[in-house]
């Protein structure tokens, strides 16, 4: 082992973009909306490094106004990168604060690269004895490694860091000394970089030339063993293959000191780095680093909780005594209060005495919050191990329950007068779930609810809404983890069946203390936005409409299902044997690695496919599709929709039946898209396919209770076309809705100036893409891509659509003017859609956004309308106290059990209360089908 001190050298903007992306698909944002993903990516990076390897020295080196030495010889270097995306440009300086906190220093030169920085320093220290390690993703500097010079690659996918030392890179680059990566590099060019490289040379030919000449120059004095078109075009680019190689080089004489001194790795300022984090609101990176930099224990921490609960063998008529004063609250040393520093009574009730006592005062309430605690996390199969309630900040009761299920039943029962009591507000945090577990039990629970997750989805709609996070940004305040309790989730995680009475007490209660103090704080906020209509009169009424529909389920053909999966093999087994006739060989059609080269190596399908970033070729969908006039490309498509229809329907669907009911109960999401829309899981039951006819096919397989029933399917027709017309205040397209015409014959009508009656199939559907395309922002390109015009076609159409209509073309200007005063958009019922980059100064993350504003108010105004109309059947049908049910919302369509009894009756309801959900300029038209399977319905 080696006895030479280490110095680390980081390549901030490397790192910086690295964490950026990691969270692209899941962005990190604040209660205040800003996107924090490259600050978190990058300092979980350096936390990281300093955790596992705690360095002697560390520094951060930063690019400065690119590199003059290469642009000089090379004006187009770099010159194709696109414009640094918000979300880093805000970064840079929040890091430049950790960086000083922490105590590490930021080495910058302006008019040179971080890896020109990191090369010098990395040969001035290797010269001084140290080793040097390269913390950066970047290949290129694979280059200056040697013996004490070492790259430091962070991980991905999962795996742990990666050390490239000279044999690493040797194999890796198959070179024979690492500067021969210099040579590489420069022959292959880097389009990120834009470094032109030797035409038609890639990374194959790029490491032969290597084997075989040993250099860029070696390469160049024997092109003439070359043959070919290779041979001309590289003895044409010779100069360019030159300056390539010079571009490539990472510069290793920036004027910088390597002060040894001043690199040390010292401790970091606790309080001042921590300001920084808490403003940020990184809650887990706090603990990280104060895990990382002081002991667990601090001087200052109190050693005993402070907890108030009387044990549960005594004291059991101080139940609804007023707590004592407590200790004085503090904060723990990560900066959040806990159940550890802050003064609480929370009480165990689990004698017949104390749960009377409990009743008495819970029905003297107008509000509580209350919560279950139960064996798992599917509602209507788990049991219920205990009921905490709150209704006071920091005091708090918790039933417990035992495993004799008819026991639970009647202790239950018991408690039935608070849940039915419907002048009792009743608070929860996902309340949803527990409404379902006690309907395990024949509890309703009635009353107005307030459900803080929900609340907080229509404040903030971006950011994580879980009670932990929520109580840390808000309250300031850390709840114990469950993990604490039963472990991380996996097979030995634990039941809290099996937790200390005591700690279930103060975990339950806890949970619902919180909970009450965020209704409270959320309350406001609600009002400030003007979001309290909206809460109380869709989103709160919606939670016992989808509870009723969750808990109802829906019936499921597994015989159907079994016959159908064995027909989807038949198939399967025939394409194969079609693709491999086609090919001239057997391989994995199911791994693009082997698929590539088959259809494009081997068939030669296209001249130049596309590659993906790990320089494989792209064998994606949209990449397929455009290929599909070929037999193996179009066998291939379906032999995937076969495969996928098969593993994520077909065989899944009878796996999700609940034992007890032997019915699909999936569960609605309330807080998840942005748009207000619902999401349905487990199973997922709005992804089901229905352009192809086999996707199809699996909607047959969902079918009424019995033969005294029917399945009704009550779908809007256009409906986003329709709101669209109605907010734009369109005259003509309103006139065509209200004339009940077809909208999509009407457009094209105006659009090809052509009498109704003389519009062609064509035509008609190359103006249904243009009406939906215009809510997405549809381009020439895009259109030409989804019709048969090619571009110069689509953008006269959609010009001449513009003109046609030009009270749409000024509404979607109007709605990007008020997303970039406002920073948001809104539907018809003032639900809200932040765009946090309708400003960039990014042109593609701008243009998401304005598309974002003219998409989101209509995508949610429609979710809004059948919200509103789920709401009113609902209560029409438990008014007339009808046996038919509503069972599933799939987008705009609604699913019924209809009793055949009440067909009659329901059916006008049904068209009733969706067409009048909302009124608007136009009319809304609901379709209805019946049918004996939901296909047949739809």
């Amino acid at each position: 082992m080696t006895t030479k001190k280490r110095l680390f050298l980081l390549d901030a903007y490397a790192l910086i973009f690295r964490g950026y992306y990691a969270f692209i698909k899941n962005p990190r944002i604040n209660s205040k909306g800003m996107d924090t993903s490259a600050i978190l990516g990058f300092t979980n990076s350096l936390l990281d490094v300093i955790k596992k390897e705690k360095p002697d020295y560390l520094a951060v080196c930063f690019d400065k106004g690119g590199s003059v030495d290469r642009v000089e010889v090379f004006p187009e270097y770099k010159a194709n990168r696109q414009e640094t995306p918000e979300a880093i440009r805000i970064a840079v300086p929040y890091i430049e604060k950790i960086l000083e906190a922490m105590n590490i220093p930021a080495i910058v030169k302006e008019g040179y690269e971080a890896d020109d920085i990191i090369g010098t320093l990395a040969k001035k220290a290797e010269k001084a004895g140290l080793e040097t390690y390269m913390v950066t993703p970047d290949k290129d500097y694979a280059q200056l490694v040697s013996d004490s010079i070492f790259m430091y690659r962070p991980p991905r996918m999962g795996n742990g860091y990666e050390k490239w030392g000279v044999e690493e890179v040797k194999q890796k680059f198959e070179v024979e000394r690492p500067e021969q990566v210099i040579d590489f590099l420069g022959m292959m060019g880097d389009s990120v970089d834009n470094i032109p490289g030797l035409p038609g040379v890639g990374e194959k030919t790029a490491k032969k030339f290597i084997a075989t000449y040993g250099s860029m120059e070696g390469l160049l004095e024997n092109t003439h063993e070359l043959k070919g078109k290779m041979k001309e075009k590289i003895e044409a680019n010779k100069e360019l293959g030159l300056l390539s190689k010079k571009l490539a080089t990472i510069m290793l004489d920036v004027p910088v000191e390597l002060e040894q001194d001043k690199l040390i790795f010292e401790q970091p300022d606790i309080e001042k780095t921590k300001a920084i984090f808490t403003e940020l609101e990184f809650r887990r990176m706090t603990e990280n680093f104060l895990k990382t930099f002081t002991s667990e224990e601090s001087d200052d921490a109190p050693k005993e909780k402070t907890s108030t609960k009387q044990s549960s063998s005594s004291g059991q008529f101080d139940l609804f005594n007023v707590p004592g004063s407590g200790n004085t609250e503090t904060q723990s040393i990560n900066g959040f209060k806990t159940i550890n520093n802050t003064s609480h009574f929370y009480q165990l009730v689990n004698t017949s005495l104390a749960r009377k006592l409990l009743l008495e005062k819970l029905l003297l309430q107008k509000s509580v919050c209350f919560d279950t605690e139960t064996t798992g996390l599917k509602a209507l199969e788990v049991e219920l191990i205990g009921i905490a309630f709150s209704w006071e900040v920091g005091k708090g009761y918790y039933v417990s329950f035992p495993e004799d299920q008819e026991e639970t039943r009647n202790i239950l029962e018991t408690f039935k007068p608070f849940f039915e009591d419907e002048s009792i507000e009743k608070i929860g945090h996902n309340i949803k779930y527990d409404i379902k577990v006690l309907s395990n039990y024949n509890i309703p629970v009635k009353g107005t609810l307030f459900d803080t997750m929900i609340a907080h989805y229509l404040i903030n709609p971006d950011m994580r809404h879980n009670m932990d996070v929520l109580s840390e940004t808000y309250l300031n305040y850390q709840p114990v983890s469950i993990t604490e309790l039963i472990g991380k989730k996996g097979k030995n995680q634990l039941s809290m069946r099996t937790v200390d009475l005591h700690q279930q007490t103060e975990y339950a209660v806890e949970d619902a203390d919180i909970t009450l103090q965020l209704k409270y704080h959320f309350e406001k906020e609600l009002a400030a936005g003007n979001l309290t209509d909206l809460f109380e009169k869709v989103e709160i009424p919606l939670v016992a409409v989808l509870s009723a529909m969750e808990i109802e389920g829906i019936n499921l053909n597994t015989s159907f299902l079994n016959d159908f999966s064995k027909e989807l093999s038949i198939d399967i087994v025939s394409l194969e044997k079609q693709i491999y006739e086609q090919a001239g060989e057997e391989f994995n059609i199911a791994s693009p690695k082997q698929l590539g080269p088959i259809l494009f190596e081997k068939l030669k399908l296209v001249d130049k496919p596309k590659k993906t970033k790990t320089g494989q070729y792209s064998t994606a969908e949209d990449v397929l599709s455009y290929l599909k006039e070929h037999q193996i490309v179009a066998d291939i498509l379906e032999y995937r929709q076969c495969k996928k229809l098969q593993s994520t329907y077909v065989d899944a669907l009878p796996n999700e039946l609940n034992p007890k009911t032997n019915r699909i109960h999936t569960v609605y999401a309330q807080a998840v898209a942005a748009t207000g829309r619902l999401s349905s899981n487990n199973p997922n039951l709005q992804n089901i396919p229905i352009r192809t006819t086999r996707g199809q096919e699996v909607r047959k397989a969902f079918i009424p209770r019995d033969k005294n029933y029917t399945l009704l399917a009550a779908d809007y027709s256009q409906i986003e076309l329709r709101i669209i017309a109605a907010l734009s205040e369109e005259e003509t397209m309103i006139k065509a809705f209200q004339d009940g015409e077809d909208i999509h014959a009407s457009t094209a009508a105006k659009v090809f100036n052509v009498a109704l009656e003389e519009v062609t199939r064509e035509q008609r559907s190359n103006a249904k893409t243009v009406n939906f395309g215009i809510i997405y922002g549809v381009s020439a390109f895009g259109l030409s891509n989804q019709t048969n015009l090619n571009r110069s076609e689509a953008k006269e159409l959609i010009d001449t659509y513009y003109k046609t209509y030009p009270k749409l073309k000024n509404f979607i200007a109007k709605q990007i003017d008020f997303a970039r005063e406002n920073g948001y958009v809104e539907t018809i019922l003032g639900r809200k859609r932040y765009l946090k980059d309708i400003n960039s100064r990014n042109a593609i993350v701008r243009g998401a956004a304005e598309r974002n504003a003219v998409n989101a108010p209509i995508q949610g105004s429609a979710a809004d309308v059948i919200k509103l109309a789920m709401i009113n059947i609902y209560n029409r049908f438990e008014k007339e106290q009808f046996k038919s049910k509503m069972l599933l919302q799939v987008h705009d369509e609604l699913v019924f059990d209809a009793y055949n009894d009440e067909l009659e009756i329901i059916k006008p309801i049904i068209k009733e209360e969706m067409e009048n959900a909302f009124k608007l300029t136009v009319p809304l038209d609901v379709e209805i089908g019946l049918g004996q399977n939901w296909l047949e319905a739809h």
